[in-house]
């Protein structure tokens, strides 16, 4: 898998980028930011590189699964209350300023938005690496996975249907193409001649459409889209056009390495925290779920608790690095990427980290991040249909392990999936966002942003209900669940080989010291329950490098 991982890499960043560089395109105008500001180019390079960081560090040290890491939208409705208290002037009046004067009208604001992330993302640090996230692993349950998963796919397709929307015909032709390479050419192989010593040329056969297809629809539906602005058949003003964003490679400098507080030291408030830490809750609740997804798509052990707590942890500390960087928003793993794993069916960590770099590299040249930006808005958004899809399906098939003539079960899974999707819907309505009203404001950002969010509100029903109404383990399926988490070799119990999980450095060293099963990040760390850990040396079925 080394020599394609390159592109699988580059077919990765194209799934993320265009979400991740949308929050501070969304977020500057409300900054108090003109239009015209070469700033803007540098928020998104520096939130591009900030995911590339944050990504090699948690497929590394982290969770250790092939998962992206990038903005987080969850963050925006509390960051927009924040910048909702300090109004901007209208634009005329800021482009009269001064050039220092306008730099310190948004940097004011950023520096407000950069401290409530970082003081926020310090509680998910905080619970990844006390183990309190794992505790709670022995609640949950394929009927707690199932609609937490599911309704990260069903909350998506509004995102892909806007940007599908923005030309049908493009998106339709991406995901018919999509889906000709993913799953009808997906075996047939493209004669390839190889050389090699002693051998001399041979010829063989590889299987693009099964690796790429991504890349390939992508780079098709995107070179049509070029024909047609060359031709000028679309309007002006047609999202599918090649040339609206042609200004960003303009603005965008050839070199800038982004740097913490480039924007100024961060101002902390009580009101800004407490808000943003909602949007951390929720974080926490979607990487959870899209660690099951990506391991179950890349044919690894489902993750144990010492993978979650780090991945909990790494991605606090991702987050308080982007508040620092002062990208406008933490980080999260990307369920658009976990979908991409099933399309491609490669659940390679290497290829990740080779996003990781691509990433790096566009932060830093900044010309090549903006060129990658210009991907026109109806090919990303029927690349979310089929990917958001995936993630559904994904979540779906957990229900495998539960008795479905059941109906307590089926009261559990389906009221769980209807209001997770009701309750969210409506109170994302802007007449009902400031339905919430306590004598604590706060606690009304927080409870709105929860609330608001439904693969929580999903998550929580599902989490409540299968943990209080009275069923047998063999219905609410935690017998078969078990059965998969530990197999039978010769009528001996032994458990599921991890070591895809362990640290790339110093295992034995670890295991050596007693004091390491005590620490919840740690690979020899079992649960508080048990201090010591079982290893095996069955064949492993974990992540291939």
């Amino acid at each position: 898998m080394v020599k394609p991982a390159l592109p699988l890499g580059i077919q990765h960043f194209l799934m993320m980028v265009e979400s991740t560089v949308s929050i501070p395109y969304l977020l500057t105008p409300l900054m108090c930011m003109a239009d015209s500001d070469p700033a803007r180019s540098s928020i998104a390079s520096t939130i591009i590189f900030v995911s590339g960081i944050v990504t090699l560090l948690q497929t590394t040290f982290g969770v250790r699964l092939p998962i992206v890491q990038g903005g987080t939208h969850g963050f925006l409705s509390p960051i927009l209350a924040i910048l909702a208290l300090m109004p901007c002037p209208p634009e005329s009046d800021i482009l009269d300023l001064d050039p220092d004067a306008r730099r310190d009208l948004w940097q004011t604001r950023m520096q407000q938005v950069q401290g409530a992330i970082c003081v926020a993302a310090l509680f998910q640090v905080v619970i990844g690496f006390t183990g309190v996230v794992g505790m709670l692993l022995r609640w949950i349950t394929p009927m707690v996975i199932a609609p937490t998963i599911t309704l990260i796919g069903f909350s998506l397709f509004r995102v892909a249907a806007d940007k599908a929307a923005s030309h049908w015909g493009i998106s339709v032709l991406t995901i018919t193409l999509l889906i000709l390479f993913s799953q009808y050419l997906g075996g047939v192989g493209v004669p390839w001649l190889s050389y090699a010593r002693g051998r001399g040329f041979t010829s063989t056969k590889v299987f693009v459409f099964k690796l790429f297809p991504v890349l390939l629809a992508v780079a098709s539906a995107w070179g049509l889209c070029w024909l047609l602005t060359y031709l000028d058949v679309l309007p002006q003003d047609n999202h599918a056009r090649t040339d609206l964003r042609l200004n960003m490679i303009h603005e965008a400098p050839w070199f800038r390495v982004p740097y913490p507080c480039q924007w100024g030291l961060p101002v902390v408030s009580v009101a800004g925290v407490m808000g943003v830490l909602a949007g951390v809750l929720a974080s926490v609740v979607e990487s959870i779920g899209d660690y099951y997804a990506c391991a179950r798509l890349s044919g690894a052990p489902p993750p144990p608790k010492h993978a979650i707590n780090r991945g909990i942890w790494m991605e606090g500390l991702g987050s308080v690095l982007a508040g620092l960087f002062g990208t406008g928003s933490g980080t999260t793993s990307y369920s658009q990427n976990v979908g991409a794993i099933g399309v491609t069916r490669v659940g390679s960590r290497r290829v990740v980290q080779y996003s990781a770099a691509v990433m790096l590299l566009c932060g830093v040249m900044s010309k090549v991040g903006a060129l990658f930006i210009t991907v026109p808005e109806p090919i990303i958004g029927g690349i979310f249909c089929v990917v958001f899809a995936m993630i559904t399906s994904v979540g779906l098939s957990n229900v495998q392990y539960i008795d479905l003539n059941s109906s307590r079960n089926l009261f559990v899974l389906g009221f769980s999936l209807f209001f997770g999707l009701a309750l969210p819907m409506w109170m994302q309505e802007p007449e009902h966002r400031s339905i919430i009203s306590t004598s604590v404001p706060m606690l009304n950002q927080v409870l709105s942003v929860l609330l608001s969010t439904p693969m929580f509100v999903g998550g929580f029903l599902g989490f409540f209900l299968d943990n209080t109404i009275p069923g047998t383990e063999e219905e609410r399926g935690l017998v078969a669940w078990r059965r998969m988490l530990k197999q039978e070799d010769q009528g001996q119990e032994f458990v599921v080989d991890s070591s895809c999980y362990d640290l790339p450095l110093g295992m034995d060293r670890i295991k050596s010291w007693k004091w390491t099963r005590y620490v919840p990040v740690l690979p020899t760390f079992a649960g508080w329950g048990a201090i010591t850990r079982k290893y095996t040396l069955s064949p492993s079925n974990c992540i291939k490098v």
